[in-house]
């Protein structure tokens, strides 16, 4: 049978019912500059062997501007050769000299080696003796001995140098003492808490680089996000160029909505996005197209793999289509990574593990279960797919859910809009002093010495009446047998994090993973389904007292879900927004947290299957919050309606907000209340799910307006009748309870 080409298969598209917007990207030239005259003959002669003969624009204004000695962010779309912009200044500056050092940071491992997998061959081909390695958990303790004392270019992740390399900096003096490039690639990814944490590691490096007498020069790149500039500079404490002017060349891209047709009109429920994905893919598949399929958990991807292995196993070989996630053991991910590469697979099923810069080269199709939860990752998805010259798809698939539903419907939100800014708070009073326990572990405080801007005395007082450090001479010194790395996790801002212990097999118990104490409520108590690289563990028990989870492998057809019970209360308003028939406030609350039940709910129908009881103590958590409250409200509707349109735009906040503020969903947590416990007034807070706040709260209240709009128009453009679980979750008996919720967002 005759393969069909990409062109036809677009053109059969057309004509499909679900699509509810068609996007054309126009195809665009390289603009190109001569390599400078400054660069080595070496280097020149590895680019002109990987027939690189002139930079792109961005690659040349990167190359110009660190010989200069400047800070520099480089932003451009994946696959544009951004990994030049850093290796290019660094190759020269150890070509010109023997003893420069370069340290480069990448949020994962398998991004690690992946870059240095391409930065060897470039090595290689120069001729020269540039020693550059990996340095992480799988690192042998042979090759450590080198790295430490004589990689010129060192390749981590900001875990293993916050853990392992700036508490032992006195055995990696060759590299502080030269250090004259930090490389920190997908800047985009350190946001929220572990990019706050991530802040403090740098201030810490920074303040180890002073004290072996190096001024490193800072070179970051970043996917695009609306404020690269001001997250660098907050990232490094130091002053940022920004290089953005795009050269690399890209073919014409096909950008398509499609929203699954309704099967059950009342409740406004449509067919499943991963059924409609297993068609699409299929049909690509089957024509020998190289494609991509984007799902957001690891349980989604191993469904979806499944389901297309088995539909094309006879027609292709099920080897020709993988899954990559976090979880697969690296050299799995080497093997998937080169094939497609090579072209050997054809599909790939990924979680968004496949999202960062790992060199995969340039498929096709690119097909989205689901809206990625913000516009930045939904753009760095879709980068996946289109061959510089080529022709290129790219699905996105939306599901029944609030979020999903808004992007579909105002396609404008999605195209016209900047991506959002990303947000730290390196300010965290938890955070902070916990980094500051580290760098007093790292080398001694001098009393009115700076951290990044702040002055720490105070902070520096308080820990020596805790006796972690005492004072002599005006510095203070670390006075304490344990090493405070070791205990600080840099994805959670809570202390004391639940260890998860498997005991599957009882010859061989091992820990799996942490999780903070708010998340393991939820997630790990009794009975919970928890879900680690793929595979489902049951919680037997979660010891709270000692903060062990252990858990046991199963094999079942469900999920858990916990209900909490929330009880808030405001400590503090620090801002206020007054208006006719509302307030705005943003402040510090503090949140009692108690779970109740749990739900098991089925993987395929999402039916509930039965629940069971939650017995675990209450826990507080201080953070901040933006809350809106209603000074007044139409008596006629009664209290009861009102609480139950108050949850309903709770519903829908809860999906609205991370898109406008580049979060997670469980990064923010939005609480109704009837008669709130300071005023007495109908309110709906908006809260930080993380002690002491990362500074999302805070931007929900400067875009409230924005954010009200947007919760509006779901509502609005939501096909149902009056109230379905894609808008405000439920009907309301007795009234039009979209009419009414839109009312009460008005008055908001």
């Amino acid at each position: 049978m005759r393969k069909k080409s990409l062109s036809e298969l677009i053109t059969e598209l057309r004509a499909n019912d679900n699509i509810s917007n068609w996007h054309e990207i126009e195809p665009q030239a390289a603009k190109t500059r001569p390599i400078p005259v400054s660069v080595d003959p070496r280097i020149q002669s590895a680019l002109n062997q990987r027939g690189i003969e002139e930079l792109y624009t961005h690659q040349f204004s990167a190359y110009e501007t660190l010989q200069k000695g400047e800070n520099i962010v480089t932003v451009t779309p994946t696959a544009s050769g951004k990994t030049l912009c850093y290796n290019l200044p660094v190759l020269q500056a150890i070509a010109e000299d023997d003893t420069s050092r370069a340290l480069y940071l990448f949020p994962t491992k398998a991004l690690a080696q992946d870059q240095k997998s391409e930065l060897n061959e470039i090595i290689k081909e120069m001729g020269m003796d540039i020693k550059s390695y990996t340095y992480d958990g799988d690192t042998s303790p042979a090759i450590r001995q080198i790295v430490k004392k004589s990689g010129h270019i060192v390749i981590t992740n900001p875990d293993m140098l916050h853990s392992a390399i700036l508490p032992h900096h006195t055995k990696w003096v060759s590299l502080f003492s030269n250090l004259k490039y930090i490389v920190i690639d997908e800047l985009h990814t350190y946001r929220g808490v572990f990019g706050s944490h991530v802040a403090n590691v740098v201030r810490r490096l920074k303040r180890v680089c002073e004290f072996y007498g190096s001024r490193p020069i800072f070179i970051c790149t970043s996917a695009t996000i609306a404020n690269p500039k001001e997250l660098a500079e907050q990232l490094t404490g130091t002053p940022m160029r920004l290089i953005d002017d795009n050269g690399a060349p890209r073919g014409r891209k096909h950008f398509v909505f499609y929203n699954p047709p309704i099967v059950n009109k009342p409740l406004n429920i449509r067919k499943s996005a991963t059924v409609e994905v297993n068609l699409l893919a299929k049909e690509f598949l089957k024509n020998n197209i190289q494609t991509i399929i984007f799902a957001r958990s690891r349980v989604r991807v191993e469904i979806i793999l499944s389901h297309l292995q088995g539909l094309v196993k006879n027609e292709l070989g099920a080897k020709t289509i993988r899954g990559y996630r976090g979880g697969y053991l690296p050299k799995q991910r080497r093997e998937i990574e080169k094939g497609l590469r090579d072209g050997d697979i054809l599909g790939v099923v990924s979680t968004n593990a496949l999202e960062l810069g790992v060199d995969i080269g340039q498929l096709q199709v690119c097909i989205m279960t689901g809206y990625p939860g913000s516009v930045a990752s939904t753009w760095q998805q879709a980068g996946r797919a289109g061959r510089r010259h080529g022709e290129a798809l790219i699905l996105m698939i939306a599901s029944s859910t609030p979020i999903d539903q808004y992007i579909i419907q105002n396609p404008e939100y999605f195209f016209d809009r900047s991506p959002e800014s990303a947000r730290i708070n390196p300010e965290n009073l938890i955070i902070l002093v916990d980094h500051l326990r580290c760098a007093a572990y790292e080398i001694p405080f001098k009393r009115g010495e700076e951290f990044g801007p702040l002055d720490v005395t105070d902070i520096m007082e308080y820990l020596v009446e805790e006796r972690v450090l005492h004072h002599s001479n005006a510095t203070f010194y670390w006075a304490s047998d344990s090493f405070p790395a070791s205990n600080i996790s840099l994805r959670s801002a809570a202390q004391e994090n639940v260890v998860i212990v498997d005991q599957s097999d009882i010859a061989n118990v091992r820990i799996i993973g942490e999780m903070d104490r708010f998340s393991a409520m939820t997630l790990l108590h009794d009975e919970a389904i928890y879900l680690h690289e793929g595979t489902q563990f049951q919680v037997e028990k979660l010891d709270w007292e000692h903060k062990k989870a252990y858990v046991r492998q199963v094999d079942v057809e469900y999920y858990t879900d916990a209900n909490l019970a929330v009880q808030l209360k405001v400590l503090e308003i620090d801002r206020t927004v007054s208006r006719r028939t509302t307030t705005v406030n943003y402040g510090d609350v503090v949140v009692n947290v108690m779970p109740t039940m749990f739900k098991k709910i089925k993987l395929t129908t999402f039916e509930n299957i039965g629940y069971g009881p939650i017995t675990l103590p209450e826990e507080e958590l201080h953070t901040s919050a933006a809350w809106v409250e209603l000074k007044e409200v139409d008596p006629e509707i009664g209290v009861k309606v009102i609480e139950q349109l108050l949850l309903g735009i709770a519903n829908v906040l809860r999906h609205i907000v991370p898109i406008h503020v580049m979060c997670d969903r469980n990064d923010i947590h939005v609480v109704s209340q009837i008669r709130a416990a300071h005023t007495g007034l109908p309110t709906v807070f908006i809260y930080d799910h993380y002690p002491g706040g990362i500074g999302l709260a805070e931007d929900v209240f400067k875009r409230f307006d924005e954010v009200k709009t947007a919760a509006k128009n779901l509502i609005n453009k939501c096909p149902c009748e009056d109230g379905c679980p894609s808008c405000i979750g439920t009907e309301i008996e007795g009234i039009n309870a979209k009419i009414k919720s839109i009312e009460l967002l008005e008055l908001l």
